[in-house]
């Protein structure tokens, strides 16, 4: 946390966590005069954009040393940014077209 707040250079004036106590003890020990909201829901926007992140630690902890996670995330991310249509965005016509060409750089990539 100490490091967080020298990174922002200023003091933030609400503090959003869950309900975890060691929070509280570190904003005690920092000496940060913020009010301190603590919530069951409070952090959700905080917690949503970690999912990419959280999502790249749960493939790595299958592996043996951070060299190897990291050679295969890499290319990882680039085969599921190709794969990956946001579906909720697109009809079922565009989607099938989106997937055929997603394919057929699949089929060049690997059969070259």
């Amino acid at each position: 946390m100490r490091k967080l707040l020298k990174k922002q250079g200023f003091a933030p004036n609400v503090l959003v966590t869950d309900k975890l106590r060691s929070y509280g003890a570190a904003r005690s020990e920092i000496g940060l005069s913020a009010r301190h909201e603590q919530g069951v829901r409070k952090n959700n926007r905080v917690e949503n954009s970690h999912q990419p992140t959280r999502r790249r630690e749960r493939k790595m902890q299958r592996f043996k040393s951070p060299g190897s996670a990291q050679r295969f995330l890499s290319i990882h991310a680039v085969v599921q940014n190709t794969f990956n249509v946001q579906r909720h965005l697109t009809s079922r016509r565009t989607l099938r077209v989106f997937r055929e060409e997603a394919f057929r750089t699949w089929q060049a990539a690997t059969a070259a």
